[in-house]
């Protein structure tokens, strides 16, 4: 298990600093918008991923894939991943996100990779649909590389999944890139 999570955060390392450097270029006139704000202390606790853009550093996990966000007494907010492969074995990561934006709270960065209690490779996370009742959210990265839609359950309710592929059309992304992600026993996209 130990091997499969290192790999995972070094893929994810590789992939977050690629992508970090390229929206530092200067690459955001273009870029998704994020939501006007976002109350972290709502924001905080478990989220299951209902649909993500498939991605290298994901490509273990099989179904039951969580993100489970706590705040810090820093200021800082831990992230702990967990995904369960095809062979019922669940990898979980853990790593640490840090506010970029401090206006809108939408607008935050994300390392999994640390190092003598440095943490490296920050890759952008920005919050580009949330939900009224913070009972579902869609983030998103600058250059659309990737792309995850969150919910509080399992599944979504009546209509909400059109609500959300109407938000991604408007963020400018093919919501056909999407994967719906399996959760055991339940529906992910409604």
């Amino acid at each position: 298990m130990r091997k499969v999570i290192t790999g995972f955060l070094v893929v994810f390392g590789v992939v977050a600093a690629a992508t970090g450097s390229a929206c530092s270029a200067g690459n955001e006139a273009n870029a998704p918008r994020t939501v006007a704000s976002v109350d972290l202390e709502r924001y905080a606790g478990l989220w299951y991923e209902i649909a993500k853009i498939p991605n290298r550093f994901q490509r273990t996990c099989d179904s039951g894939t969580t993100a489970e966000y706590v705040l810090r007494d820093d200021g800082r907010i831990g992230v702990v991943n967990r995904c369960r492969k095809a062979d019922g074995e669940v990898i979980e990561t853990s790593g640490v996100a840090r506010v970029v934006d401090a206006d809108t709270g939408a607008k935050l960065e994300v390392s999994f990779v640390s190092l003598l209690g440095l943490q490296l490779f920050w890759g952008d996370y920005w919050v580009i649909g949330l939900d009224d009742g913070y009972r579902w959210a869609v983030v998103g990265h600058p250059e659309r590389r990737y792309g995850w839609v969150l919910a509080r359950s399992p599944s979504l309710a009546p209509g909400q999944w059109e609500a959300i592929r109407a938000l991604l059309v408007g963020q400018g992304y093919d919501p056909d890139d999407f994967e719906m992600t399996r959760h055991d026993g339940a529906a992910a996209g409604s």
